[in-house]
Formats: structure tokens, sequence, C-alpha cells
């Protein structure tokens, strides 16, 4: 009974051994995410412009030194985020392209890590609200950059990042969920009059 248990083995170990494995390290999986439904409220707490932002949102002032009056975080806390949101008043023609001219260079900033960079024009003539929306693909820390103006004395702008080490391929699809509240943000962003 002992040989027959010793060969029995033997056999297993021996047929183990001969076999080659396709092994291949498995990636890193990311949790399965669940996306709130889509519901909005009115931001109107600041005397120069409203707009809609999702309910599972916070609004709240920016208050790090050093930063100005009207300036407001958007935070994402479920995906980690946080939009940053600046309001600065035109005082002059060459403030206004200064202040453009800020926003295009901050967006491509990013060039050094970034595939690509598109730009679209914003027009909500009826609510003469324009601007310039900066979509930023690749490794970057920023992946949405955007500004809003009338031209004349108002210009509001706003960047969204991940309080995470940029990882495209994993946070794409909250870039592509928070995408479609920025975009309801641009549509129902109305100037207050002065």
């Amino acid at each position: 009974m002992k040989y027959f248990f010793l060969v029995y083995f033997s056999f297993l170990l021996l047929q183990g051994c001969s076999q080659t494995a396709d092994y291949a390290p498995k990636p890193r999986g990311y949790f399965r995410l669940e996306f709130p439904n889509k519901e909005y409220q009115t931001f109107d707490s600041n005397p120069y412009y409203s707009f809609e932002y999702p309910k599972y949102a916070n609004m709240y002032l920016d208050s790090l030194d050093g930063n100005q009056p009207n300036w407001y975080n958007l935070a994402f806390p479920q995906f980690n985020a946080r939009l940053h949101i600046s309001y600065y008043p035109i005082s002059s023609k060459k403030k206004f392209n200064e202040l453009v001219e800020d926003s295009r260079k901050l967006a491509f900033k990013h060039t050094v890590k970034a595939t690509g960079i598109d730009e679209g024009l914003i027009e909500e003539k009826d609510h003469n609200v324009y601007g310039v929306f900066y979509a930023i693909d690749g490794n970057t820390a920023s992946s949405t950059q955007f500004f809003l103006t009338d031209s004349n004395r108002n210009y509001m702008r706003a960047a969204l990042y991940f309080n995470e080490k940029p990882q495209p391929d994993s946070i794409q699809p909250v870039v592509n969920f928070i995408k479609k509240d920025i975009d309801r943000m641009i549509k129902t962003f109305r100037w207050k009059k002065p």
C-alpha cells in the first residue's frame, strides 16, 4: 500500500513539472464606480453670476491665503475631484486680453504630458456668455479647463483637478461623467446685471 501511494504521488509530481504554464501578471484592477443620478441645483450666492451644479457636489468659497474674493471650489467628494473657479472683474481691454492669454498659457502648460489639447468655442449669445473650453488628453494634472466672459465686465475661469496621481485610463470614466456636469454648468451660466 505504501508503494502504491509513493508511485501515485511521484506520478502526480512529475506530471505537474512536465507541463509548461503560460503565466502573465494580471494588470492592477480598479474598483467599479457607481455614478449618482444627475440632479442639479442653482448656485446663486455671489453678485456676478449663477449656474446649475450637481446635487452630489459641494460648492464652497476657496479660503486659501492669497485667493481673491468670489473664488470657489466645486468639490466632487466621491471622485476626489475639484473644479477650481476664479472670477475677475474686467477693468480694461488690456486686462481682458491678459486674462484670456493667462487661460491659454495655463491650459497649454500641460503640453509636456498631454497627448492632445482640443479647444472649443463657447457662444451663448442670448445670455452674453462667451469663452473657450480646453479638453486636455493624456497623463496631465488637469483634463478640463475653460473660461467664460461677457467680453467687457466679467471673466470667470475654471479648471478640473483630481487629488490623485494622474492615470488617464482609470479616471477617464469619471472625467466623462463630470464633463456632462460642466456642460450643464456652461449652458445654464448667467451673468447678473450690476
